[in-house]
C-alpha cells in the first residue's frame, strides 16, 4: 500500500528511475525565451520543431513518433545525431539541448547553463557506476552506457527494470558528437540529486521497487531535499 496519490508530488532518485517526468517545456523552452531560436509547434500533433538561428542544429519533440522516439537533437557539416525515447528523464535531456547555443559560440548565460568539461570515465566513478569492457553500469544494474569508439553509433544509454513495462528507455548519439554533450547528459542522469515528479508519472513497477527512493515533496517535515537526503542515509546504513 502506498502513501501517495497520483498526483502528489514527490522526488525519486536515481534519476534514470524516475521516468520522464512533466517539465517538457525544460528542455525547448530556453531556447525559444533565452535564445530566440524559432520554432515550429503543431497543436493537433503535439510536435514542436526548434531551429538554431543559423540553421545548424534542430531539436525535434514528436510524441507521435512510431518509434516511441519523442526526442531528436540533429547537426549538420559535421552530421551527428542524438536521440531519446519517451521515458528519458527530461532532466538529462534538457542539460543537453540547453548548452547547444554554447556550441555556436553563443555564451549568453552561460553562468546559468554550465557545460560539463568531466570525462564519462571520471562521471561513472563519482557516481559508483561499475565498467567492464566498453559497458558502464548503475549500481543497481537497471542502466547500462555502452561506449564503443569507431561505431556508427559509439554512445547508447539503455534502461529497463526487470518486467520493463513502462520503465524502459534509451538514448543515443551518433558518430562525430561531442563528447562533452554525452558527458553532460551522463552527468544530469547519473547523478544522486534527485528530481520531482508527480507520483502517477513515475513508472508503476518503480514506485514500489526497493532501489528507487521516493520521499514527498509538501509534506516533508525540513526542506524536501534534506528530507531526501536523510532517507537515503538512513536507508545506506539500514542496509549495512
Amino acid at each position: 500500500m502506498t502513501p501517495f496519490e497520483a498526483g502528489d508530488r514527490v522526488l525519486v532518485s536515481p534519476r534514470y528511475l524516475a521516468g520522464a517526468g512533466d517539465r517538457l517545456a525544460d528542455a525547448i523552452g530556453p531556447l525559444i525565451h533565452l535564445f530566440g531560436w524559432p520554432y515550429e509547434h503543431e497543436r493537433a500533433s503535439g510536435r514542436i520543431h526548434v531551429d538554431s538561428p543559423d540553421g545548424s542544429i534542430f531539436v525535434s519533440f514528436d510524441p507521435g513518433h512510431p518509434n516511441g522516439q519523442w526526442w531528436t537533437i540533429a547537426h549538420h557539416e559535421p552530421w551527428w545525431e542524438a536521440k531519446f525515447t519517451q521515458q528519458t528523464p527530461i532532466e538529462a535531456i534538457a542539460a543537453v539541448t540547453q548548452t547547444l547555443p554554447q556550441l555556436l559560440g553563443d555564451d549568453r548565460h552561460i553562468e546559468r547553463i554550465p557545460l560539463t568539461t568531466t570525462p564519462l570515465a571520471q562521471i561513472a566513478d563519482l557516481n559508483h557506476w561499475t565498467r567492464e569492457g566498453a559497458t558502464f553500469t548503475s549500481p543497481d544494474g537497471h542502466c547500462h552506457l555502452k561506449h564503443i569508439p569507431g561505431e556508427e553509433t559509439p554512445w547508447r544509454f539503455r534502461h529497463r527494470v526487470r518486467g520493463g513495462f513502462g520503465t524502459h528507455w534509451y538514448a543515443a548519439f551518433t558518430q562525430d558528437t561531442p563528447e562533452r554533450l554525452v558527458a553532460q547528459f551522463f552527468t544530469h542522469l547519473a547523478t544522486t540529486t534527485p528530481v520531482e515528479r508527480a507520483f502517477g508519472d513515475v513508472p508503476r513497477l518503480v514506485r514500489t521497487l526497493d532501489d528507487a527512493l521516493i520521499t514527498p515533496v509538501r509534506a516533508a517535515a525540513v526542506n524536501p531535499h534534506v528530507h531526501h537526503a536523510a532517507a537515503r542515509l538512513e536507508r545506506a546504513v539500514r542496509r549495512r
